[in-house]
């Protein structure tokens, strides 16, 4: 106990950079997950139009709106990457 309180100050600040690590390890699976549920429900979408079970109108209002949510997704990802480079 007392040698833990010792190293402390050496110990801390590692400790506080690994946590901080997988949390940004956490985030990027939560969006990387994210992305590749967006991209199956493309996947679904286009094989459901294929079929005949949509519309035209239908599939290209729904394709657009997954679109611009995996448009956005990587926007951010690459912001949050630029912002990490900058720090």
């Amino acid at each position: 106990m007392f040698f833990d309180l010792l190293i402390s100050p050496i110990t801390a600040p590692l400790k506080g950079l690994s946590w901080i690590g997988e949390k940004i390890l956490e985030q990027a699976d939560t969006q990387l997950d994210d992305t590749e549920n967006l991209k199956k429900q493309l996947l679904e979408l286009q094989l459901r139009f294929d079929m005949g079970d949509l519309e035209e109108e239908e599939f290209e209002l729904q394709e657009e709106e997954l679109l611009l949510a995996i448009q956005a997704m990587e926007d951010e990802a690459r912001r949050n990457a630029a912002e990490d480079e900058e720090e």
